[in-house]
C-alpha cells in the first residue's frame, strides 16, 4: 500500500517531465497532439453501459489481439469492446481494422489513461468495464489495482517475462508483488514465463499456460492474392528482398547487405519497411543519401528495371509486402530493440531471417529455430550471404518456404485456449 502510494506520488510529481516527452513526440509525430485529456481519463461521447476492455500497447499487441477481440465481439454482443492503446500508430491500425463496428458502437477506442489514480478511477467510471484483458506484460500497479478493487477481473493474456525484464521486476519487488496477488489470471506464453511470474509473486492457482497467439494469425482470405498482385507490379521475374519492421540504426546495414545481394543477383530488387511511421522520411533519405534509384509505395510510383529499392511507406500492407517477397529480414533484431513477429512472413509462404536480439519473440524464434525454419544472422554480410545462398538454390527455398508455413498451422489454437479462460469471468 506505502510503495504503490509513494508510486502515485512520484507519477504525479514526474508530469511536467511526461508532457515535456510528449510534445517532443508530437514533433515527430503529430498524432501525439491530439486527444490529450483522454490519458489523464478525461472522455466524451458515448458512455457505455457495460463494456470489455483490452488494453494493448501498440501495433504489434493489437495485431496478437484482433483474433482474440472478434471472438469476444462476436460472442458477447450485448457488450461494447472499449479497446486501449498508447500510440497513435496503435490507434490507427484499431479505427482501420473496426472501422464498421466503431461506426455502430460496438467498439470504441480510446488511449489508456496514465497510471495515475485519478485518471484510471475516471476511465472505469466512464466505460464501466466487466473485464480487463491485457496483451502481453504491460503491467501498471494502479490500473490493476482499482480494477481488482471494483472486482472486475484483470486477465494478462499471452504474457511474457524475460529474465531481464524480470531482473528489472526485482528491484522494485515491494511494489510489484502485491500487484501480482491483484491479477486474476495470467495465461503464459511458456513454462519458463509462467515460473518467472510465480518467482515474482503470482499464485500458482492463478497461472495458466496457453502458449503464444503469434501463430493464431488472423490472415485475410483475399490476401495471398493482393500480395500475389503487387508481386506483379514489381516483377514476377525479380529476386525480392524485403527488409520488414526496421529501426533507427539497421537501416543502413540492410542497405549495405542488399549492396552484397545486388553485387551477386543483378536483378534483385529490395523492399524496405521502417517500423513506425515517423521516420519514413528519415529512412527515405538514407536511400537517397546512398545514391539507390527508388520509389515509395504510398504514391504508387512504378517499380522498372532501374528501381533497386522500394519504400514500404504505408500502414497496414506489411502482410501483403511480405507475401509479395521471396526472402524477408525481420528488423529490430540487428539492434537491441528486440526483434518483431516473424510468423507473418512464414505465414505467408516467405521464409525469414532475424538478427540475434530477439528476446521479445524469444519464445517462437527458438522454436523456429528448432525446427529449422528460422535463420539467424549476426552482420550485414551475413545476411547478404544467407540471402544470396537461398535465393540461387530454388528446392532449398521451396522447401524451407513449405515447412514455414507448416509449422505455423501446426502450432495454431492459443487463441482458442485464451477465449475459453476469458469466457469464464463473462
Amino acid at each position: 500500500m506505502l510503495t504503490r502510494w509513494l508510486y502515485s506520488l512520484a507519477f504525479y510529481l514526474a508530469i511536467p517531465i511526461i508532457l515535456i516527452r510528449l510534445r517532443k513526440r508530437v514533433k515527430k509525430n503529430p498524432a501525439y497532439r491530439h486527444r490529450i485529456r483522454e490519458r489523464f481519463g478525461f472522455y466524451s461521447g458515448r458512455k457505455p453501459e457495460q463494456s470489455i476492455w483490452f488494453h494493448t500497447v501498440s501495433v504489434g499487441e493489437f495485431v496478437a489481439a484482433k483474433s482474440l477481440a472478434d471472438r469476444v465481439l462476436k460472442a458477447y454482443p450485448q457488450h461494447t469492446l472499449v479497446i486501449t492503446t498508447m500510440t497513435p500508430t496503435g490507434s490507427d491500425r484499431v479505427c482501420a481494422a473496426y472501422q464498421q463496428q466503431i461506426a455502430e458502437g460496438r467498439v470504441l477506442h480510446v488511449y489508456a489513461p496514465y497510471d495515475l489514480p485519478g485518471a484510471v478511477k475516471r476511465f472505469l467510471n466512464w466505460f464501466n468495464p466487466r473485464l480487463l484483458v491485457i496483451m502481453e506484460t504491460e503491467l501498471w500497479p494502479n490500473i490493476i489495482h482499482f480494477t481488482d478493487k471494483r472486482n472486475i477481473p484483470v486477465v494478462v493474456a499471452n504474457a511474457r517475462l524475460s529474465e531481464k525484464s524480470a531482473n528489472g521486476y526485482r528491484k522494485v519487488l515491494p511494489l510489484f508483488r502485491p500487484m501480482m496477488r491483484e491479477v486474476s489470471l495470467i495465461a503464459a506464453q511458456s513454462d519458463i514465463d509462467g515460473e518467472r511470474f510465480v518467482e515474482l509473486g503470482l499464485p500458482p492457482a492463478n497461472l495458466q499456460v496457453t502458449g503464444t497467439v503469434k501463430f493464431d494469425l488472423d490472415i485475410e482470405p483475399g490476401m495471398e492474392a493482393s500480395a500475389k498482385e503487387l508481386r506483379g507490379l514489381w516483377g514476377n521475374e525479380r529476386n525480392i528482398f524485403i527488409a520488414a519492421s526496421t529501426h533507427e540504426g539497421e537501416d543502413e546495414q540492410l542497405l549495405e547487405a542488399f549492396l552484397y545481394i545486388r553485387s551477386n543477383i543483378e536483378n534483385a530488387l529490395m523492399v524496405i519497411v521502417p517500423r513506425h511511421p515517423e521516420r519514413f522520411e528519415a529512412v527515405a533519405d538514407i536511400i537517397k543519401a546512398r545514391g539507390f534509384q527508388f520509389s515509395r509505395l504510398s504514391r504508387d510510383e512504378p517499380v522498372g528495371e532501374s528501381t533497386e529499392v522500394v519504400l514500404g511507406d504505408t500502414m497496414g500492407d506489411l502482410l501483403r509486402m511480405l507475401g509479395a517477397a521471396d526472402v524477408a529480414f525481420i528488423g529490430g533484431s540487428l539492434v537491441p530493440v528486440g526483434g518483431h513477429n516473424m510468423l507473418e512472413s512464414l505465414a505467408m509462404g516467405t521464409p525469414a531471417f532475424t538478427g540475434p536480439h530477439v528476446f521479445n519473440f524469444q519464445v517462437v524464434a527458438d522454436l523456429l529455430s528448432e525446427l529449422d525454419v528460422l535463420r539467424t544472422v549476426s552482420s550485414p554480410l551475413g545476411l547478404g550471404q544467407a540471402v544470396v545462398t537461398l535465393l540461387n538454390d530454388s528446392e532449398a527455398h521451396k522447401t524451407l518456404a513449405d515447412r514455414g508455413r507448416q509449422v505455423v498451422q501446426d502450432n495454431r489454437g492459443a487463441m482458442e485456449r485464451l477465449f475459453n479462460l476469458i469466457s469464464k469471468y463473462l
